[in-house]
């Protein structure tokens, strides 16, 4: 009786891995195609509205710049 039981757990088990890794396909496939060939995946770009950002003089503190993170930048 265990028999049936056991090959119900595998086939659901089974049945879940196939569609978890449709999924992943669905998402990432163009990347992991594109990671294939050698090329860069192509990425929507993002459109933000752009916003203007208010900066209080009084928070503002003023650290002086190492060459290491000028080369850095």
């Amino acid at each position: 009786m265990i028999a049936p039981v056991a090959t119900l757990v595998f086939l659901a088990t089974l049945w879940l891995l196939v569609v978890v890794g449709a999924a992943v396909l669905e998402e990432s496939g163009a990347r992991i195609a594109a990671a294939l060939k050698g090329k860069p995946a192509v990425q929507p770009k993002l459109q933000l509205p752009r916003q203007r950002v208010r900066v209080r003089s009084g928070s503002r503190s003023v650290m002086p710049a190492a060459p290491r993170w000028r080369v850095a930048a």
